[in-house]
Formats: C-alpha cells, sequence, structure tokens
C-alpha cells in the first residue's frame, strides 16, 4: 500500500511501540527497507564530504587535519592510517557503486600512499609524513602496515592492477618477517624504521606500551581477511586461522567475553580497561574472517562467540542512547562519552547479532543506536559526523573533523555493511 510516510518517519513510527518491539513480519520488511534507504543516503553524504574537503590540491594527496569547526589545517602531518583508511572506504564505494568519481578519488590515496609513504629500502611504510610528503616518523607500526594492506586489497578488487597487490603482498611479508611471533603466536606491536627493537611501541599516548595488543590483532585479522579474498594464499589461511585462534584462547576473555586491549609477549593480560566499541567490532570481524576460510566448523565456534561479544557490548550501552565509550575496571571510572567509530561498528555489530540469533532485541540496538547517531552525531551544518558527543551530547570540544584517526571509514563501512546486509534479507 502507497505511503507518505519518508524513511525516517517510518523507523520512528515503529521503534516507539516499544523498547523492544516484537513487530509482524511486514513491519520488521518495512523497516530494513528504510534502514537501507538512510544507509545509501548517509553513505553518500559522507563521501561527498570527503570529495569537497579532503583533497590537498597544493601538496598532493589529502589534508592532514580538517578541525572541530571544519578549518582546514594546510601544514598538519599526513598519517598512513587516514590516507589507507581513504583508500578503502573509496575502494570499497566504488566496488559498491561503480561510481567513477570514488574510484578517482581511491587512485589519489593509493598514488600518494605509493609515493610518499613506501619505504623502498626497508619495506613497510612511514607512520607519518610532513604536509609536503616528507617522511616525519618512519617507525613501523603493525597496525599502520595492516591497514594499508586493507585499503589496498580493496584497491585491488576494484582495479586488478598487478602492482597493487604485488604492494599488499610486500606488506604482508614484512609484517610476518618481522613481527610474527613463531613462537607463542601473534604479533608484536611496532619496530623502528629498520625493524630494529623499539621501545616505546604505543600506537597513541593514551595506549599501554606492551608488546601485543588487541587493535593491532584485530586489524592484522581483517587486513588478512581482505588480502585472503583477493589473493587467496594458503599460508594467509593459516594465519587467519591463527589469528581467530588468539582471539578465542587469549584475548577474548572466557568469563566475560569482553576482550582485554593490552598483553605481553606471553599473553599475559596487562589491562582491565573494556572498550565497548572494540567488543562489538570485533564481534562481526571475527566471523566475516571465519567466513572467508569457507571453514563450517570454525564458522559455528565463532558465530557463538559472536553472540555473547556482542551482549558484553550490550552492557555499554546508556538507556539515554548511544553506546559508551569505555570503563576502566582498575578505577571504576565510566567513559559516557559517544565516539562516532564506537556506535558505527554498534550499528553493524548489533545487526550481526541479529541475523545470527533472530533475537529482535539486537536488532532494536542497531536502529536506536543509528537514531542517536542521526540526532547528536551527525554535523548538519557543515557535513559528516562529529568525533563524538559527551554525556549532555554536545560535541566533544578540540575533536579533528578529519585527522590521524578521523576517517571515513568506520561510517563509510557500517553504511555499506548494513546495506548490503539488509539486500540479503528483504527485497529493497
Amino acid at each position: 500500500m502507497p505511503t507518505n510516510k519518508t524513511p525516517e518517519t517510518e523507523i520512528k513510527a515503529v521503534l516507539s511501540t516499544a523498547d523492544h518491539f516484537a513487530a509482524s513480519g511486514f513491519k520488521v520488511s518495512a523497516l530494513l527497507q528504510a534502514y537501507h534507504s538512510q544507509m545509501k543516503g548517509e553513505l553518500a553524504d559522507i563521501l561527498r564530504y570527503w570529495m569537497a574537503n579532503a583533497v590537498d590540491e597544493r601538496h598532493g594527496g589529502f589534508f592532514g587535519k580538517v578541525d572541530a569547526d571544519n578549518q582546514i589545517i594546510a601544514d598538519a602531518p599526513k598519517g598512513c592510517v587516514l590516507n589507507s583508511r581513504i583508500l578503502w572506504t573509496f575502494a570499497a564505494a566504488y566496488n559498491r557503486t561503480s561510481h567513477r568519481a570514488y574510484l578517482k578519488m581511491a587512485e589519489r590515496a593509493y598514488q600518494y600512499l605509493n609515493a610518499h609513504f613506501r619505504d623502498r629500502k626497508h619495506g613497510g611504510v612511514y607512520w607519518s609524513v610532513d604536509h609536503q610528503g616528507n617522511p616525519l616518523s618512519k617507525r613501523k607500526q603493525i597496525y599502520g602496515l595492516a591497514f594499508c594492506i586493507y585499503g589496498l586489497s580493496e584497491f585491488y578488487a576494484a582495479t586488478r592492477q598487478d602492482e597493487v597487490l604485488d604492494f599488499a603482498k610486500e606488506l604482508y611479508y614484512s609484517i610476518e618477517k618481522h613481527s610474527f611471533d613463531a613462537q607463542r603466536g601473534g604479533y608484536f606491536e611496532a619496530f623502528n624504521h629498520d625493524w630494529s627493537p623499539l621501545e616505546d611501541l604505543r600506537l597513541s599516548e593514551k595506549d599501554a606500551n606492551e608488546r601485543k595488543t588487541m587493535n593491532t590483532h584485530l586489524h592484522v585479522l581483517e587486513a588478512y581477511t581482505n588480502l585472503y579474498r583477493v589473493w587467496p594464499d594458503s599460508q594467509v589461511a593459516q594465519q587467519i586461522h591463527r589469528l581467530i585462534d588468539n582471539f578465542l584462547t587469549y584475548i577474548i576473555d572466557p568469563e566475560t567475553h569482553h576482550l582485554h586491549l593490552f598483553m605481553d609477549d606471553d599473553w599475559t593480560v596487562k589491562s582491565r580497561i573494556i572498550s565497548y566499541g572494540h567488543d562489538i567490532e570485533a564481534s562481526w570481524l571475527l566471523l566475516e574472517a571465519a567466513e572467508v576460510l569457507h571453514d563450517a566448523p570454525l564458522i559455528e565456534k565463532v558465530k557463538k562467540r559472536a553472540i555473547q561479544t556482542a551482549v558484553a557490548a550490550s552492557r555499554g550501552m546508556d538507556p539515554k542512547g548511544g553506546l559508551n565509550y569505555e570503563w576502566d575496571g582498575e578505577t571504576h571510572h565510566l567513559s559516557d562519552d559517544k565516539h562516532w567509530w564506537v556506535q558505527a561498528e554498534a550499528m553493524v555489530g548489533f545487526f550481526n547479532a541479529w541475523q545470527l540469533s533472530q533475537d529482535q532485541a539486537f536488532l532494536d540496538k542497531s536502529l536506536k543506536i543509528w537514531e542517536y547517531t542521526k540526532c547528536h552525531l551527525l554535523d548538519k551544518k557543515h557535513g559528516e559526523w562529529f568525533w563524538g558527543v559527551t554525556a549532555a551530547n554536545v560535541p566533544m570540544p578540540g575533536e579533528d573533523k578529519m585527522g590521524f584517526w578521523k576517517c571515513p571509514y568506520h561510517n563509510g563501512r557500517a553504511c555499506i555493511e548494513i546495506s548490503s546486509r539488509i539486500e540479503r534479507v528483504v527485497a529493497v
């Protein structure tokens, strides 16, 4: 029956019926169609913002920073993570839509990464360059190499250029040669430019200085999963198996199902911080990794853990809306800011948990977080999403709109993931 309702009002109408709705099949179908429509529109809006604001026409590549007031900081350093995430996002958007403008942006990201971040002497990629493209920090952060592999694999899927896959393979071999712990499993965190030992291994100032971290393992797994899609090498498959086992054995707490964040060489846990965003992100990335291997027993094992980890993450849901940032088990302090990436990953992770369990409480959470995001995180004046909002739902002061960490990857990927998943569930 024709309706004058917009997709947004359809969502609100269904969600208003109950906190955990028991909707008819018709209502769920209409709800998913509305969600799908909004995800497609939001992806276009996000990418439009980056095409209009990120391109550095003077020095090449992309600006290193746009501040909270949407002002370009032209002389800001440029990070390999931001550049790699732009590469992945626009390549993935092109693979999804065949929109040539997205491929052009991905090509720009690839050329800049290849020309300015690639270390042709020692292998790997630099952590950062200055605004003119000169090496700034030459350290080899495995997290950074992983994101390069992730972006390169997606770009190769778009272009089938051998040089792109060769670059990704080179980074894979560098990680395996220098970072893989053949004795105890897992990957060491960081190295000097020449792969010699590094004293300060931290990814950022807020991280613990430990040799193994959940975050790096999660994104190596993510990268290897995408690499395996375009290069189904048996050794890559073996390493994906090992990484999944690392998570199931050492990283996911068997009692709480939260993730341990920092560990030493022997996997001894060194932190009691709970990161709700990483919990929910890992819940669906682990399953994605198992599925790419087509290993049925492993898939079933990971499905169970994915649901358990999603339930654990849901403990961070704020009754007023959104998913909180983290809980410190040492100080019993809740960080109740709502970061952009946490909401994006929660939208996907809870949707994935609903697909696995058919428990509509998970779908409810995914939709409610999107509603919260639309109300409080979307920058309706300048576009894109704010870094985050405080417990009072005002933008966190002093945070980037675009920068070393703030990128189109989490929210862009959420739009791609959810819209594609809905297409496999209902006719749209």
